[in-house]
């Protein structure tokens, strides 16, 4: 049951300001995040932004230092049996009993969750969604990393919680059992269920995140709806459009509607006031005998997004942290060489003196 201050806000966790230590090393720091009910909130970052840190602060299973956490409007520290009991929890590296079945594992999970009333069909339809249905015999030590995955994921429905926390979920997945999962935690929250998802993987975050959050250095960067995010970083419309000639398009910056023009080495971006002044922008070329190979209005990803961020706040981040941005900091990007400018970006990756965050 969801409290009335959780039911008030539409939110199942806010997490207000926290900061969390570990030594010498700032794992949170002033974290500010909220997740509305009934969608899936991603935490997007590098490997050692906080994005596990946060998920632990969420659940009870580390105090902040400071900041408060409400989770069902309630606070974890000390409701903490109430809310993991409403939670499933899936960590980056799952701990299962390797000598037991995959079935004990899930019998066992049942029984710790109390779900006594027909336990045989709720284990057999969490172990057939997620495709371990036939391997449930087998000791869980002789599991690929791929299958400990599934099995990790079906012991964390078995009770029906209303918050999932994923943390890396489709790591050691294959291309299509990754889809498969994906798919599924779309169609949890379809049936009603929250979800906060850990990734660096910008393409699994790419049109299944209701909300995105980008964290680094332990805070929140920015977050809101996807859509909303390249609205603000990309307020006026983009093309990019090529010719056979491409001295026929020096005079592009003449048309009505255009912003702004930045010739390139493979074409041309154009800003233009509205998109709807591309026919009109083609209709003009072709009339001046250009012959254009290429139109293409410009949709930032959120791998674009994540750079533009990040170079934003990049006075905020030392050069250690911005050197996570080699090869997408930790980060697995679409592969699109014309998608960013990525001039600003190393080749060095962080470590966090041997803590995972």
């Amino acid at each position: 049951m969801v409290t009335n201050e959780a039911a008030q806000t539409g939110l199942t966790v806010a997490v207000r300001d926290v900061s969390r230590r570990f030594g010498d090393v700032q794992a949170l720091r002033d974290l500010t995040l909220e997740v509305p009910t009934g969608k899936i909130t991603v935490l997007l970052g590098p490997n050692g932004a906080g994005k596990t840190t946060a998920i632990r602060v969420i659940t009870g299973a580390l105090a902040p230092d400071e900041g408060t956490v409400s989770v069902f409007g309630l606070n974890p520290l000390v409701d903490g049996e109430e809310v993991r009991r409403r939670c499933g929890v899936v960590s980056a590296k799952p701990s299962l009993y390797d000598r037991l079945s995959g079935w004990d594992n899930l019998d066992y999970a049942a029984a710790l969750y109390g779900v006594d009333q027909n336990r045989r069909a709720t284990i057999g339809e969490a172990a057939e969604r997620f495709g371990i249905e036939h391997a449930l015999d087998q000791q869980v030590g002789g599991y690929s990393t791929g299958m400990k995955t599934r099995l990790a994921l079906a012991r964390s429905v078995l009770h029906r919680p209303e918050l999932l926390l994923f943390d890396e979920p489709t790591s050691g997945l294959d291309p299509e059992s990754s889809a498969a999962v994906l798919a599924l935690i779309r169609e949890m929250t379809a049936e009603g269920s929250t979800v906060v998802m850990c990734t660096h993987h910008l393409v699994e975050a790419e049109g299944l995140s209701d909300r995105v959050i980008i964290l680094d250095t332990g805070t929140d960067l920015v977050s809101g709806d996807p859509d909303d995010l390249v609205r603000r970083y990309w307020p006026t419309p983009t093309v990019h459009i090529d010719a056979e000639d491409r001295s026929g398009l020096a005079a592009i910056g003449d048309l009505d509607g255009v912003l702004r023009v930045e010739p390139g080495a493979t074409r041309t971006t154009v800003s233009v006031d509205s998109i709807d002044r591309v026919p009109d922008l083609i209709a003009a070329l072709t009339a001046q005998g250009v012959r254009l190979t290429r139109v293409e209005p410009y949709e930032p990803s959120l791998e674009d997004l994540y750079f533009a961020v990040r170079r934003e706040h990049r006075d905020e981040l030392s050069t250690d942290d911005l050197a996570t941005d080699a090869g997408t900091g930790g980060l697995a990007p679409r592969p699109d060489p014309d998608a960013i400018d990525q001039s600003a970006v190393t080749t060095e990756r962080t470590t966090h003196r041997g803590v995972s965050l």
